[in-house]
């Protein structure tokens, strides 16, 4: 089995654009069924290092769209894998989409915890300089740990995320 390489760099000024390019084409298909698209996780602060992979909630009102969204985002090549233990946060994974940056796509009602939980923290990041620079330190120190362990590279992450959380007030 091949081992999935935990890569982590400096913030790139890049993920904006990709997010806009992966937004535009969502946009085009479901938006009329949505009230609106997030770019979340690590790639959507500016200064922080991450993954670089785009993270993504399209937000909907509630789930008597669902059905139709699924369709629709199987029309582009996406596919539900569904709420993998996490409620009201649905997944989707693509096949084919050379043309976008990787990303991760999740469908939630707007009131989601799990869409609360993502905005509260981007949006405390995005306003507080010392906590990125904080956060980067160990992501990067996580990565260089443990490479070739996504699970350590969390576990060491955690404590970190834990006391960010409760200064933002998620815990």
């Amino acid at each position: 089995m091949r081992t999935k390489r935990v890569v982590v760099v400096p913030y790139d000024e890049a993920w904006k654009k990709a997010f806009e390019e992966i937004k535009n084409a969502l946009e085009a298909e479901i938006g009329d069924l949505i009230l609106g698209i997030e770019h979340i996780g690590s790639t959507s602060v500016e200064g922080l290092s991450a993954k670089p992979c785009i993270d993504i909630d399209v937000v909907i009102k509630d789930y008597l769209v669902f059905d139709e969204i699924v369709r629709k985002l199987g029309a582009i090549g996406y596919i539900h894998e569904g709420d993998l233990g996490i409620k009201d946060r649905e997944a989707f994974k693509y096949t084919d989409k050379p043309h976008l940056m990787m990303h991760h796509l999740y469908v939630c009602p707007q009131y989601s915890e799990e869409l609360h939980r993502h905005i509260t923290f981007r949006d405390f990041l995005r306003h507080n300089a010392e906590a990125v620079k904080k956060y980067s330190l160990v992501k990067e120190k996580a990565a260089e740990l443990f490479s070739d362990d996504i699970d350590k590279y969390i576990q060491y992450k955690t404590p970190c995320i834990e006391e960010l959380y409760s200064i933002c007030g998620l815990k």
